[in-house]
């Protein structure tokens, strides 16, 4: 699968997604499933072979036809994209079932290393990120997007509860956390939980003086 080329043809078995005679909310739903079954089949691909593993890696493990990928997602690019922005979704999305189920600043330390644990997926997609393709231009904008409010309602709710710091922002604790999940030469990902660990630590001690 080329990352620039659109795929010109499918085998006409491929062409359809369903039954044209099934009603359209089945389709729909048919080309929703495929659509997240390609999606978490290239994120484990990418993880263990990389972004530029065979087509037929990911639909095999999805179980569609290759066909299939090329019309939800005819450049590698379109795939890459919709990976990232399901991981950035699923994080986001986290925050308010965490509020629900846990004390304030429990959310909050959880969410952040779910957050980190995304940082880490990114690394092996690295290098079609910095790509300079067009397609990942608004990547940066959808991050911020989906990722501050929610890391700024579970900051706002720990601090009103007097168990961190209140000294920071939602936008720079992300941007520390992204800086301290840069990967390190020689060390895993486990190696910036431990350090994004002791972030986290430092904003519940900080909570003692200020809220003084």
């Amino acid at each position: 699968m080329s990352r620039n080329r659109t795929r010109a043809g499918a085998p006409p078995s491929a062409r359809a997604e369903s039954d044209p005679g099934e009603p359209a909310p089945r389709r729909r739903a048919d080309a929703r499933r495929n659509v997240d079954a390609l999606i978490e089949a290239a994120r484990a691909v990418f993880a263990t072979s990389g972004v530029d593993a065979p087509a037929k890696e990911i639909t095999d493990l999805a179980g569609v036809g290759v066909g299939t990928l090329y019309r939800h997602f005819p450049q590698r690019s379109d795939l890459v994209k919709a990976v990232v922005q399901s991981g950035i979704d699923a994080v986001a999305d986290a925050g308010p079932s965490l509020s629900a189920e846990h004390e304030p600043v429990e959310a909050l330390i959880r969410w952040v290393h779910r957050f980190a644990e995304l940082l880490a997926t990114k690394r092996g997609l690295a290098s079609a990120l910095h790509s300079g393709d067009p397609a990942f231009e608004g990547l940066p904008d959808y991050f911020r997007q989906r990722l501050g409010p929610t890391l700024a309602t579970l900051l706002a709710a720990a601090v009103a509860d007097g168990a961190v710091r209140d000294d920071i922002g939602a936008e720079d604790l992300l941007h520390a956390i992204t800086a301290l999940c840069q990967p390190v030469p020689g060390r895993g990902p486990e190696h910036n939980q431990r350090v994004v660990a002791v972030l986290v630590d430092g904003l519940r001690r900080g909570a003692a003086v200020s809220h003084r």
